[in-house]
C-alpha cells in the first residue's frame, strides 16, 4: 500500500534524554526494550529518510515546570512515576530531545504535552489538518501509554494510523509484544520502519 509523503506525518513521541539516554531518570526502565528493538537507531534512519522523502516530521516532547503544578497534586499511574523520578522538568537535560535525533529546521515541535494522549493538551489536530495530513505514523515512548493513546485518538479522528513496531519501547517485553500484537492492530497498521519507508510513494 503506497503512502503519500506529502500527506503523511511522522510523530516522534518523547524522544527525550530521561527516556533515551544513560543517566536519564526513566532510562533504566525502558533500556532493555530499546535495545531489543534497536528503536533509537531505527528512528534516526526513519526520520532522516522520511524527511528526505517529503514527510512532515513532528516531535512531541513532554515537560513540566518544577513542582509539576500543571497536573493533579496527587498524581497516580504513569504520571506519578514521572513526578517521583523528577523527570521531564522543563529546561533540564532530561527534558531535551536526544542529540542523535535533533529536529531539522523544517520539523515541527508540538508543544504543551502534559499527559498520555498527544491530542489532548496540544494543538496537534489543528496542525495536522492545516497541513492536509491524512496518514499519521507514530513512534516513541511508552508503547502502551503515549503511543497507544495517541494512535487511538488519531484513529477516532479519521486519520490513517501507522505504528512502527521497531521504533517504540516500554517497560517490559511482555507489554511491548502485547500492545503490538493485541491492542494497536485494532486502530493502526503495524509496520517496521523499513516497511514504512518502502511504502512511501517517491
Amino acid at each position: 500500500m503506497a503512502i503519500d509523503p506529502k500527506t503523511t506525518a511522522l510523530l516522534l513521541i518523547e524522544y527525550q534524554n530521561d527516556f533515551t539516554s544513560e543517566g536519564g531518570a526513566l532510562h533504566a526502565g525502558v533500556k532493555p526494550v530499546m535495545e531489543s528493538t534497536n528503536m533509537l537507531a531505527n528512528t534516526v534512519e526513519a526520520a532522516a529518510k522520511a524527511r528526505a522523502a517529503g514527510v512532515t516530521v513532528m516531535f512531541v516532547p513532554i515537560s513540566f515546570a518544577g513542582g509539576y503544578r500543571e497536573i493533579t497534586p496527587e498524581p497516580y499511574g504513569i504520571l506519578k512515576g514521572v513526578v517521583d523520578a523528577n523527570a521531564f522538568v522543563r529546561g533540564s537535560w532530561g527534558a531535551a530531545i536526544v542529540d542523535s535525533l535533533a529536529p531539522g529546521s523544517a520539523d515541527i515541535i508540538i508543544e504543551g504535552k502534559r499527559g498520555l494522549d498527544t491530542f489532548a493538551s496540544t494543538n496537534l489536530d489543528f496542525i495536522l489538518r492545516s497541513r492536509g495530513i491524512k496518514t499519521l505514523v507514530v513512534a516513541g515512548f511508552l508503547t502502551n501509554c503515549c503511543v497507544e493513546s495517541t494512535a487511538r485518538t488519531g484513529y477516532e479522528k479519521g486519520f490513517s494510523v501507522v505504528a512502527l513496531s521497531d521504533c517504540a519501547a516500554t517497560l517490559s517485553e511482555e507489554e511491548q509484544h502485547f500492545t503490538f500484537e493485541k491492542n494497536l492492530p485494532m486502530f493502526a497498521r503495524i509496520l517496521t520502519h523499513r516497511e514504512f519507508l518502502s511504502e512511501l510513494a517517491l
